[in-house]
Formats: C-alpha cells, sequence, structure tokens
C-alpha cells in the first residue's frame, strides 16, 4: 500500500486494543495517535488533521456514534472506521447511515482490518487531492456574476444576504442568462459551501427516468438496475440541490418532490428503507410559474415551497453596460485556457455589440467570443470583421430608440436622428466636440442638428470651450 506518511487516530477506551492496532499500523509505517475516550477522541479529530479514523462504538460517556455525528456536524469528512465487540446489523446500518466509511467486529483480523485500513486511506488520499485542486483554482476561474447594471448589482446584493441563511430559493430568467451561475454563487456564501453542490437538469432527464436519478433505486428495482444507486437528494445530503428548469418536471413528480421537499424523507424505487436527508433547495426556471399553474401545469403548492426567497436575473438585452466586462471575462479565459492570442475590438465595434440584442443572453455572448478568438486571435476586430448576424441584429435593435408607430421614411429618419442625437449628447455629458468625434459629424452642422431638435445647442456651445473657435 502506498500510505507511507497516513496519520491514523484511534479512538477506544481499551488499552489493549489501542496499543494492537498501533502495532499493525507503526509496522506499515503509519504515524498514529491515541484517545481513550469519545470527549478526548473528537477534541483530537476536530484539532488535528487526520487520514483515517478508527472509532470504538461502545465506550462509557460519550460513544461513538455520538463522536461520529458531532464529526460530520462539524463538517469533517475523514474515513471513520467504526468497530466493536457487540456487533450487529442494525448497529452496522446505523452507522453507515451516519457517515462511517465501514464496520469491523472484535476480535479484530489482521488481514481484514488493513484492507478496510487500506481502502478507506485511498478514499482519504482522493479526498485530500481534491481539496488541493480546489484551493489552486484562483477566483476568476469560477464563474461568478459578472457586471455593473443596476440589475446585476442588486441581484449581487440579495445573493450576499440570502446565501448565509438556510432559506430556499426560486432564480428565473430567461434561458442563457446564468441562473447556475446565480445559484453556485448562493451556496459558496453559505455553511454548505465546503461540499459539492449537486445540480440536477429537470428537463433532460426522461419522466420514466426521473424517479430513480432523483431518488436513486435499489439492485433489481428495474431491468437494468444490476446495483443500487444513490439519487441526487442523497448525494446532496448537508450540501445545497439545485434542481434546474423544475417547470419541465411532471405533475406526478413534482407532487412527489413536494412530500420529500416538505418531509426530507424518501425511499429509492423499489426499496422500503427510509432515507433521511438534509438539503437546501435551490430552483430555477425560464417559464413564468404563475402562468404555468393557471394552466394547470404546475402544483401551486409547490410553487410557494419553492419561492421562499425570489431571485430574477435579467436578459443580457438589459443590461448593456455589462457587456465590456464580461467580454473581458471570456477573452481572459480564453487566453488562459487555451492558450490564444488576444482579441480586441474597437469602439465602435463595441458599440454595435452593446447594441445587439443577444437572444441567447450570457450563453450566446461566451459563443460569440469563442468563435472572434479562432478567427482573429491576436487583431482588433472593427464592425466588418463582425458576423453578420450581429451587424445586422444591431442595426434591426437600433429601431427600439424610436417610441411609437411609423409608417412615413422621413418621419422615421427625423425621429431616430432625433433619438440618437439625444442619447449620444447624454453619453457625451453634453460635450458636442466630443460628440461629434465620437459620430464622426462636423461640428457646426452638429450644433445646426441639435438646435433643430431643441437639444440645447446653444448652452451647450457656451460649455464647449473649442466651440467659439469653430
Amino acid at each position: 500500500m502506498m500510505h507511507n506518511n497516513a496519520s491514523i487516530l484511534i479512538i477506544d477506551d481499551e488499552k489493549d486494543i489501542r496499543l494492537s492496532l498501533r502495532g499493525i499500523f507503526e509496522d506499515e509505517g503509519w504515524q498514529v495517535t491515541e484517545a481513550g475516550t469519545g470527549t478526548e477522541g473528537l477534541a483530537q479529530a476536530l484539532d488535528g488533521d487526520f487520514d483515517l479514523i478508527f472509532l470504538d462504538i461502545w465506550m462509557p460517556g460519550m460513544d461513538g456514534m455520538a463522536v461520529l455525528c458531532a464529526l460530520r456536524e462539524k463538517g469533517v469528512d475523514t474515513p471513520v472506521i467504526m468497530i466493536s465487540g457487540h456487533g450487529n446489523i442494525e448497529t452496522a446500518v446505523t452507522a453507515l447511515k451516519n457517515g462511517a466509511f465501514d464496520f469491523i467486529e472484535k476480535p479484530l483480523s489482521l488481514d481484514n482490518t488493513l484492507v478496510t485500513a487500506g481502502k478507506a486511506l485511498e478514499l482519504s488520499l482522493l479526498k485530500r487531492e481534491n481539496r488541493e485542486l480546489r484551493s489552486r483554482i484562483r477566483p476568476e476561474d469560477s464563474p461568478d456574476i459578472t457586471g455593473i447594471s443596476p440589475g446585476i448589482v442588486r441581484l449581487r446584493e440579495l445573493v450576499s444576504q440570502v446565501g448565509p441563511t438556510e432559506a430556499w430559493v426560486l432564480i428565473t430568467g430567461e434561458n442563457g442568462t446564468g441562473k447556475e451561475i446565480a445559484a453556485r454563487a448562493v451556496h459558496r456564501q453559505s455553511r454548505r459551501a465546503a461540499r459539492e453542490m449537486i445540480c440536477v437538469n429537470c428537463a433532460a432527464i426522461p419522466e420514466e427516468l426521473i424517479e430513480s436519478e432523483l431518488f436513486g433505486h435499489e439492485k433489481g428495482a428495474f431491468t437494468g438496475a444490476d446495483k443500487a444507486k444513490k439519487g441526487k437528494f442523497e448525494l446532496a445530503d448537508k450540501s445545497t440541490l439545485f434542481l434546474d428548469e423544475i417547470a419541465d418536471m411532471s405533475l406526478k413528480t413534482q407532487a412527489k418532490i413536494l412530500r420529500i421537499l416538505q418531509e426530507q424523507k424518501f425511499e429509492r424505487v423499489g426499496g422500503v428503507r427510509t432515507y433521511k436527508v438534509d438539503v437546501r433547495v435551490i430552483a430555477a426556471t425560464n417559464k413564468d410559474l404563475v402562468e404555468e399553474m393557471v394552466a394547470g401545469r404546475f402544483r401551486q403548492d409547490l410553487y410557494y415551497r419553492l419561492n421562499v426567497f425570489p431571485l430574477s436575473v435579467p436578459p443580457l438585452r438589459e443590461r448593456a453596460e455589462d457587456i465590456p466586462e464580461m467580454i473581458e471575462y471570456f477573452s481572459r479565459r480564453m487566453i488562459e485556457e487555451q492558450s490564444l492570442g488576444s482579441v480586441r475590438f474597437d469602439r465602435e465595434a463595441m458599440d454595435l455589440l452593446k447594441r445587439y440584442a443577444w437572444p441567447g443572453n450570457v450563453r450566446e455572448l461566451k459563443n460569440f467570443v469563442e468563435r472572434l478568438f479562432i478567427l482573429y486571435q491576436g487583431r482588433e476586430v472593427n464592425v466588418s470583421m463582425l458576423p453578420p448576424e450581429y451587424r445586422a441584429g444591431a442595426a434591426l435593435d437600433m429601431l427600439a430608440l424610436v417610441p411609437g408607430e411609423i409608417s412615413d421614411f422621413k418621419e422615421a429618419r427625423a425621429r431616430f436622428e432625433e433619438a440618437f442625437l439625444r442619447r449620444e449628447l447624454a453619453r457625451a455629458e453634453g460635450n458636442v466636440a466630443r460628440l461629434s468625434e465620437t459620430i464622426g459629424l462636423e461640428r457646426t452642422y452638429l450644433y445646426r442638428k441639435l438646435r433643430t431638435y431643441g437639444l440645447g445647442a446653444d448652452d451647450t456651445r457656451q460649455r464647449d470651450g473649442g466651440a467659439k473657435a469653430s
């Protein structure tokens, strides 16, 4: 076994057992620490960094089962092997249910003890490597809620408020807006953050398999079930369960979900044993659940159970000011992950992208950036280099500047011109010289246009230090 530096804690009130185990483990080159009581052992387990714990069940004072439960409640995930001289099936099942790795009986068999310890240490090594990998992940490698728009700033504020609580969350938003990113942000700020968030895409699972996926199944429960399998609820115990596209579940499955959400208890498909879990639920949907309830496609009681704390992720078209920052974020990822040369967008191209409607939202923007990196790495992108659909889509979106219905071309041109100048003048903070340079219009002609539409050109001319010289 390749565990030369393994550190093992033995908690047992029988000194002979401790000495026997110490001899076995030290012969393997492992470091051993002893504790003669449950209270002492718990303190050492919480204070130390052990790869494996051997824990006797029957001890005076604080027994082994109480120690095991306390360790799991404190978030210690070190593998624990329970040992007992009074073992029975019921005790073993209880130990495993409470989070023990395995259960062995006294008198201890040398071979069985070493084999079981070796398997537990393999698991411990995997967990340690996983923690080390996570610690090396930079914050920018973890998707986050990016942007400076009022809607996104408000979303971040709400996430920071609800994250540390145990409240359930319902996230709404169009496809591609980043509902899962918002869910992960909530999870990262919770007390459950040390455990992985378990995700379920309810729309991607066939109706006949969704119960097995959510609740697990026993061996032989149906054709092809050649072994028992844990469901997502069981895997999410002491963590967060993210139910994406919750509105795509059938009414039958919704009823079963509701019961489990209320009781936090379930049975695997084909089984009779009841499992108790502690799960925080975050649900998401791109549908209007009120409309779905009116249409009879979504249960009202399930809606009110899930909608404890609502979050809404705004579509990208409503947060144009976030486009440059998000392009920069995705660009940085492309450079780091695929070693591609940088891509820059000139001002005109960036302005066009900010006017585009982005029907696919953040997901479309990410794919767009990747496409441009492949085509133009190391170059500056101008409008002519943008894909045709983005140039056309942005141009069509400019009609949104013009209020009301217009059927006359001359009127449309005048009203669009006015709306465009009004917007760009505001962006230039009333500075006509800057506006002239930005939109490429000669300054004297620009003044006449501003006066035509009553946009305060005379006042602006006085504020513009360079205007009098023109």
